[in-house]
């Protein structure tokens, strides 16, 4: 185990299946059967402390070459009985010393949004470290390769270390692509050797979409929203028209026709696109606004009929009420959203409704009362009759008058002293 290494066998022990030229271990459960016994790291020096047995602070190093004789020649080989042979004779399991942590090494994210990977990492005392970086992992021509994050124009001004040379390694990426999604990788270099994590973080960067289950309901049924993605179910929240309070779950109402938006707690401004609801519903708040309120005069009237409908009410029938006292005396005077009186008549005082009607049902105006105003003519008719009666008091007065007196003259004509009665009266 003494035997001095050159510069390929230290390069070829130091990173084994995690070299850059190697293929990326499909996970750690699957590693390939060729093993890479990552115990120590390869001293940076390769010279007398690579014979990690008279050095106390070295670790033994797996090695087999063919001619030990030989440096230039060696060529290096990872065996299972050279790794069996290093453990047992090694001072101390170099894992417990030197490691790399995840704490979640399998993230889910919003396209948009910030992810942080949680990483500790420990070596041995003494050492103290000089470099640190994050690397990710990508296939070029079919080989396997980590690239250092901080060459990679993809990541400049999104990446935020937030670790440091001690042992938190945390690195955070902000606004999140599709093409972030892969495996990261975290190294860090002491004064004397180098460590890279065997283990992976594994990033899926995901789309919010919203499903809407009827699309078209009738008010009244049942209606359920789901905010789908590829990541583990995550509490929503959910946005009708911009504003938040949606429910997941209700009974579809006329109002509740609308766009509706999910997003995940904590990022509610990471929405989702949109997803249009159609309630449908018979008319509703049926009315009637006349043209010229007040008492009708000569000329015309308009009577127009609006309500709220899903779909649009396409029929409207005009009924007036001939008897206040029966609910049967509606007698239908006209069709169509507008209905036009033209020459105000007295025929024309009562009360009117509207029905509204489309495919799902209908429903009526309350009534609208209208009252004719008296024309100048019905005026002079009035004044006439007024006139003619008091007329016709006034004759009928005179009348009593006249024949009171010719009564009175005749009484005193045929009394003896009706000279001196006349005299008297006339003075």
């Amino acid at each position: 185990m003494g035997v001095r290494l050159n510069k390929y066998c230290a390069a070829k022990l130091m990173y084994g299946v995690n070299s850059p030229t190697a293929k990326p271990p499909p996970r750690p459960s699957t590693l390939s059967k060729e093993p890479f016994l990552n115990l120590a790291p390869v001293h940076h020096e390769l010279g007398s402390r690579a014979q990690g047995a008279k050095d106390k602070q070295a670790q033994f190093v797996c090695f087999l070459c063919r001619d030990s004789s030989s440096t230039s020649t060696c060529k290096c080989k990872i065996t299972k009985i050279c790794c069996v042979t290093c453990f047992m004779i090694s001072t101390g399991s170099m894992t417990a010393s030197w490691s790399v942590t995840f704490k979640d090494p399998d993230i889910c994210a919003v396209r948009g949004s910030s992810v942080k990977f949680r990483c500790s990492y420990n070596y041995a005392d003494g050492e103290t470290v000089q470099k640190t970086a994050w690397y990710k992992g990508q296939s070029e021509g079919g080989i396997w390769r980590r690239v250092e994050l901080s060459v990679l124009p993809l990541y400049q001004n999104r990446t935020e270390y937030q670790g440091d040379r001690h042992h938190d390694c945390s690195l955070v990426i902000h606004d999140l692509q599709h093409n972030d999604t892969g495996y990261y990788y975290f190294r860090f270099d002491t004064d004397r050797y180098g460590w890279r994590s065997k283990a992976s973080v594994h990033l899926s960067v995901t789309e919010l979409s919203v499903r809407v289950y009827p699309v078209t309901v009738r008010a009244g049924d049942n209606v359920t929203l789901q905010c789908g993605t590829s990541c583990q179910p995550s509490s929503t929240v959910w946005f009708k028209d911009g504003r938040p309070g949606a429910k997941p779950e209700f009974q579809a109402q006329a109002e509740d026709s609308g766009n509706y938006m999910c997003a995940i707690e904590g990022q509610k401004l990471l929405r989702s696109g949109p997803v249009a609801l159609d309630v449908q519903y018979p008319p509703l708040n049926v009315s009637i606004e006349v043209s010229h309120p007040g008492p009708l005069a000569n000329g015309s009237v308009n009577l127009t009929c609006s309500s709220a409908a899903n779909p649009a009410a396409d029929s409207y029938t005009w009924y007036k009420r001939t008897d206040s006292f029966s609910s049967s005396s509606l007698l239908q005077v006209g069709s169509g959203q507008v209905l036009s009186l033209q020459v105000v008549e007295k025929s024309h005082r009562g009360a009117y409704l509207c029905q509204a009607r489309n495919s799902l049902g209908e429903n009526n105006s309350t009534e609208v009362p209208l009252a004719a105003e008296e024309t100048d003519i019905d005026l002079q008719i009035i004044l006439i009759g007024i006139g003619v009666k008091v007329g016709i008091l006034v004759l009928l007065s005179l009348a009593l008058i006249w024949v009171w007196s010719m009564s009175m003259i005749m009484k005193i004509s045929a009394s003896p002293n009706h000279m001196v009665s006349l005299k008297i009266m006339y003075e």
